[in-house]
């Protein structure tokens, strides 16, 4: 037989299995329901073909010997079916921190096992806990959500109803990009795409972030745990995260803000009883954080956003602004709006620049006051460096900065 007739088929095949395992891709998001306000995709094929080529690049993780718990079943051997795009959705009129997401499962019952052997706990029905993440096995279909009230209705109008005509596809969301967060609103979809790169995540709507950038260089250099400037449309887009009618019923039109953090002692006094039952005061002393911090909020209307504070018991007799729940503080009631400063430590309100911002500097402090987080949550979240979040007109831009490492992101994470 002529080799030169089996070469060429038998090429064509592989680039033809090459093509389906690494590029082809199912766009049909099928796990995306009707009345889902936000959505975030992730390419998974992207995900792996940049995994891969990352470990490829970095030869110490060849030889890395990481020691496997034998009671713990890895992902690839969970049950689940490897997706071309991770669906993950929020639903109308449910809670901001209301995520849900269905995988397609290959095996339910070796899901299952996958899930005691990440100690989740079974709850009856086939659901899962563990934390705040909940799962539920139905059918052939694993339902993940950070909270388990809507997979009723997540069954009925997923899993038990045909594909409708207009199902979304990953065209409508993301554009070549290794994944993306999405606002639907009517028919209206704003798209904002996620980059993972060696150090750092962005999250944008625009190639031109040259003048946040620089925002972000001037800010790195005051050593500041929190800067903050927003104005009133800023404002109001996060205000709705605490209350749907906060912005409107303070009316406040700007904020700016700055903080730090430090380690303070701590009195807790308490009562007691001696031997001949006369009472005694004890005291013991703790290390706590503290944010030192000062805050300006500017009103047009500012007779009616203190009525307002007051009508919401935010301010007491000793004129603390209650709300914050670092105290003590005092607010101050100007021509323009009010002055809210942690009295203990006061600091100074960093100089305003007229742009819409927010920074967070990573900081031990904020760590290790962080006690309900697990060892390995911890240490994902000291690899940080800084978050910052900026607007300039239409254009949104938010960059997660990890600490440089001898290995990016991908691989460390």
């Amino acid at each position: 037989m002529n080799k030169k007739k089996i070469i060429v088929p038998l090429t064509l095949l592989l680039a033809a299995a090459f093509y389906f395992v690494f590029f082809y891709k199912n766009k049909a998001l099928k796990f995306v329901p009707e009345n889902a306000d936000a959505v975030v995709l992730i390419d998974v094929k992207k995900l792996t073909g940049q995994y891969i080529l990352s470990f490829i690049a970095h030869p110490s993780k060849w030889t890395e010997n990481k020691a496997k718990d034998k009671k713990t079943i890895s992902l690839k051997d969970s049950g689940i079916k490897t997706p071309d795009f991770l669906q993950i959705f929020h639903l109308k009129d449910t809670k901001f921190s209301e995520w849900y997401c269905v995988v397609e499962l290959k095996d339910p019952q070796q899901f299952s096992a996958y899930l005691k052997s990440c100690q989740f706990a079974s709850k009856g029905k086939n659901i899962f806990r563990k934390d705040q993440i909940f799962v539920k096995i139905e059918g052939g279909n694993g339902i993940i959500g950070t909270s388990y009230q809507a997979f009723d209705h997540i069954i009925n109008k997923l899993l038990f109803q045909s594909p409708g005509k207009n199902m979304l596809t990953a065209d409508e969301f993301i554009d070549n990009s290794l994944g993306s967060i999405s606002f639907i609103s009517g028919q209206k979809i704003q798209n904002f795409s996620i980059e993972l790169k060696a150090d750092e995540i962005e999250i944008k709507n625009t190639s031109e972030t040259g003048s946040l950038a620089s925002i972000v260089a001037d800010i790195q250099k005051k050593n500041r745990f929190l800067e903050v400037e927003l104005d009133a449309r800023n404002v109001k887009k996060y205000a709705r995260f605490f209350d749907e009618k906060l912005a409107d019923s303070a009316q406040i039109g700007y904020l700016k803000a700055t903080a730090n953090l430090e380690q303070v002692n701590d009195t807790i006094i308490s009562y007691g009883y001696d031997d001949n039952f006369n009472e005694i005061e004890k005291k013991t002393f703790q290390k706590i954080i503290q944010p030192n911090y000062v805050i300006d909020l500017q009103s047009a209307a500012t007779g009616r956003t203190w009525e307002y504070f007051q009508h919401k018991k935010w301010i007491n007799a000793q004129n603390q602004f209650t709300a914050i729940p670092f105290q003590p503080n005092n607010i101050e009631r100007n021509n323009s709006g009010f002055i809210i400063k942690s009295t203990r430590k006061p600091i100074v309100l960093s100089p305003k620049i007229k742009e819409n911002y927010i920074f967070i500097r990573n900081s031990p402090l904020l760590i290790s006051s962080l006690s309900i987080l697990s060892p390995a949550e911890k240490k994902l979240l000291s690899d940080i460096e800084f978050i910052f979040y900026g607007n300039k007109a239409q254009d949104y831009w938010v960059k997660i900065k990890a600490k440089k490492g001898e290995l990016p992101l991908i691989l460390r994470w």
